[in-house]
């Protein structure tokens, strides 16, 4: 098995040589590594890779070579681990075929799905599960959890599976993102560069190497030192990220986006929404009421001269951008795609970076209507996708 994983990692571009994979075998031996997949990570990316240029390479390798197989018993000493009681659980759940799914059509719009709901609510006495009509489990009905309706309302269920719930039912706790990930952030770093404005402010620290010689030549040869401000990137950035639900998905590839954001820009705000912006947003998700703020408020302290970024995969129901109460967790007064074009409207440098892969775009009715609000100015979470945006930006 070693030999194959050596033959991937040399596959994915980084020159480990025999000599590298021979003491990698040797510290195995050694017990060096002994216990768990991470340990073996970290141990053999510090042997076989001695360029911090070819870390992405092998962490491509071991991702491919590694996928599926999980922690398991073998000569590296990689423990075996059990089988979640969780994934068990999910067995029990009713599984439909496509043809099975095409059959179930939709109550008839938000509007009667939600009086349905209040009259189930009033209706029902006991647990339901498999049925398709009162608020159960594993069924058909537009109300419950870990069944399968086009379009319905989720309750008493801890994640999204089919992303098409209309509303959520429950309430949701959503994680901060890490600004601290560094792992990948290299190359954003790179393409977030191109978004920069110049300028030389603050108290003059800096060896001002041109004006010191002109200046000595000027005074016949003594030396004369001139200093200048230091020459810093004073573009003004407000991110909005989209967390909790369907964006669970892509929390490492955002964290990575954040963590290189903080290094790249000095006058950085950011605050957080879900789905669609409307008339809160906030900077802890813990503590989501004590630190929200009116969207309103941020137009207002935040103008049209700061590059506004949004980071969402623009993946909800229809109704969130087109209706009020449409929102999928609260009762919106007005519908996402007011907010939208008051957004548009407050910063003419706007973007919307989109983690879902680009290929799945056309499959949303959300993204569709998402792009429309913004004026066409998504773009993919990828590099060249990164690049494009801050261009657009500048």
């Amino acid at each position: 098995m070693l030999l194959t994983f050596f033959e991937t990692v040399r596959a994915h571009g980084v020159p480990a040589t025999t000599r590298e994979y021979l003491d990698l075998l040797r510290g195995l031996q050694g017990g060096l590594a002994h216990g768990s997949v991470d340990e073996f990570y970290e141990f053999s990316k510090l042997i076989l890779v001695k360029n911090e240029a070819h870390f992405d390479r092998f962490d491509r390798a071991f991702a491919a070579f590694w996928r599926g197989v999980g922690q398991r018993g073998d000569d590296a000493g990689i423990e075996a681990q059990t089988v979640p009681h969780e994934w068990l659980k999910r067995l029990a759940e009713k599984y439909l075929s496509e043809a099975e799914m095409a059959e179930i059509e939709a109550l008839g719009g938000f509007d009667t799905l939600m009086k349905t709901l209040k009259q189930r609510l009033a209706e029902q006495e006991k647990r339901h599960q498999g049925g398709s009509k009162w608020i159960g489990t594993a069924g058909t009905s537009p109300f419950g959890a870990y069944g399968y309706n086009p379009e319905g309302v989720r309750i008493g269920q801890q994640t999204g599976r089919h992303r098409r719930a209309v509303k959520v039912w429950d309430q949701r706790t959503f994680r901060d993102l890490d600004p601290s990930s560094e792992v990948g952030t290299r190359n954003m770093k790179v393409a977030l560069r191109r978004l920069r404005a110049f300028a030389r402010q603050g108290l003059p620290e800096e060896l001002d190497m041109e004006g010191t010689i002109d200046a000595t030549g000027k005074n016949a040869g003594y030396l004369d030192l001139k200093m200048r401000a230091e020459r810093r990137n004073t573009v003004r950035v407000l991110l909005l990220f989209d967390i909790g639900g369907s964006m669970d998905d892509h929390i490492a590839q955002v964290e990575q986006l954040f963590a290189a954001a903080r290094a790249e820009f000095r006058d950085l705000k950011f605050f957080y929404f879900h789905n669609c912006v409307y008339e809160q947003v906030w900077t802890d998700n813990r503590r989501r009421q004590e630190t929200s703020l009116s969207t309103h408020d941020m137009i207002r302290t935040y103008g049209s001269d700061h590059r506004l970024i949004l980071v969402g995969d623009a993946t909800m129901s229809p109704y969130e951008i087109i209706m009020a109460g449409g929102s999928v967790e609260h009762w919106n007064a007005e519908p996402g795609a007011t907010w939208l074009a008051r957004l548009v409207q407050a910063y003419p440098k706007l973007a919307w970076l989109n983690p879902q892969p680009e290929t799945a775009w056309p499959y949303y009715q959300s993204i569709s209507m998402i792009q429309d609000s913004i004026e066409g100015r998504m773009f993919p979470l990828t590099l060249e996708g990164l690049a494009n945006s801050m261009r657009h930006l500048n």
